[in-house]
């Protein structure tokens, strides 16, 4: 059995980690308190259902999604379930005339609605309508992720040394991040999409800029700490295009005495939530462990191992994306392939049941998830429940 090596862990919930420190996991996911805890989380969803078939519709139709992946992912609800049902009914009323999903006609988070419903609608093959949702959404992403020939927010022609370049953003095809990219990544990967698409190694060369590494030499020396954990973006914003942003920086720019201008800190730092998620569209992307950039990712999760918090994120914001961070967690180290996880001076760890422990020790008694410090959207427990029992089902597989 492979492993995968970390040399620092964080403590997560003592008794159950010792039990699964010993050997080969037999029940991928962390045994029956895994399957458990999806009952409950899933249990919870339904319950809470709009009468429309949504989930939390303000953002569109993501949340709905992301819940409609769930349901169908559990094995035990078919799409003629009425929960299941009445949500792809929801969806599929979202597709747009351009292959888009939203909720009404405002683009700005196209993006961010079109990769998370192709993820869910990819689960349903046998299913004409969904299908063809699911091409009309891969043609949308394909056509917004940021590519040579484009113009940018400037007016700036876009090549293969832009900023921008490879990326992909929340919509209107605005500032491109690491999130939203590997959401479209994760989406063409659902899809079917071959790892050697083009428009895979497009994300794999943006995501790499955001690395810190010494390969990566698209920002001065120090810009980005060199220690293989992976930033937000290559840009702040449309106004400070290649200005990197981490948000484990908070305070990362400050003004210059030259015309107000603003100028990055030295030494972003990658966090947990980006550094998995960029790790995984590499692996996404056909890389091997044997890649630089890869590598580099794998030693800053040997460095930073934790559950207990969003790594790399400053004391007091910590638990900021923790749900978001657990589901990127569970699908990059299921797509990586390694059972155990293996500590300096310690015995290997079971990663499936690690996390299937830190869930179970944050779930209320009705099932739910709710993260207390709710910046992007984490205080909704729809959204929460969602990325927590997606994150068991990635680590079963």
């Amino acid at each position: 059995m492979r492993k995968l090596f970390l040399l620092a862990w964080g403590a997560v919930v003592p008794a159950v980690l010792a039990a699964a420190s010993h050997a080969a996991p037999a029940d991928r996911g962390g045994s029956a308190s895994a399957e458990a805890a999806v009952r409950g989380g899933l249990g919870f969803l339904v319950q809470h259902q709009d009468a429309d078939g949504a989930w939390s519709p303000g953002p569109g139709p993501a949340v709905t999604a992301l819940v409609l992946r769930a349901l169908l992912q559990d094995g035990r609800t078919p799409p003629t379930d009425p929960a299941a049902a009445a949500a792809l009914s929801y969806v599929l009323d979202a597709v747009q005339p351009d292959g888009s999903f939203r909720g009404g006609p405002d683009g700005m988070l196209a993006n961010y609605n079109t990769a998370i419903c192709v993820s869910a609608l990819a689960q349903l093959p046998g299913d004409p309508r969904a299908s063809a949702a699911v091409r009309g959404g891969v043609d949308f992403l394909r056509a917004k992720q940021w590519q040579a020939g484009m113009t940018d927010p400037a007016g700036d022609a876009v090549d293969d040394c832009h900023p921008y370049f490879g990326g992909a953003g929340y919509g209107r095809h605005g500032r491109p991040d690491v999130s939203n990219t590997q959401m479209m990544v994760q989406a063409l990967h659902d899809a079917g999409l071959s790892p050697s698409d083009p428009a895979f190694q497009r994300a794999a060369t943006f995501i790499a800029r955001c690395q810190g590494s010494e390969a990566n030499d698209f920002f001065p020396p120090g810009t980005i700490k060199p220690d293989g954990g992976i930033i937000y973006s290559t840009s702040e914003d449309r106004g400070n295009i290649g200005v990197p942003q981490s948000m484990a920086n908070p305070g990362q720019l400050d003004p210059t005495v030259d015309e107000g201008l603003r100028r990055p800190v030295s030494g972003l730092r990658g966090y947990g939530s980006m550094t998995y998620a960029g790790f995984k569209s590499f692996l996404y992307a056909g890389l091997t462990r044997e890649d630089p950039r890869v590598a580099a990712a794998l030693g800053w999760i040997r460095e930073n191992h934790t559950l207990e918090r969003n790594p790399g994120m400053p004391d007091g914001l910590d638990q900021q994306g923790l749900y978001y961070y657990y589901l990127v967690y569970g699908q990059a180290l299921a797509a990586f392939g390694e059972d155990l996880v293996e500590q300096a001076g310690g015995d290997p760890l079971d990663w499936r049941a690690a996390l299937a422990a830190a869930l179970a020790q944050r779930q209320r008694p009705d099932g739910s998830w709710s993260n207390d410090e709710d910046r992007w959207m984490e205080g909704d427990p729809n959204l929460a429940t969602a990325f927590a029992v997606l994150a068991l089902q990635a680590a079963a597989r």
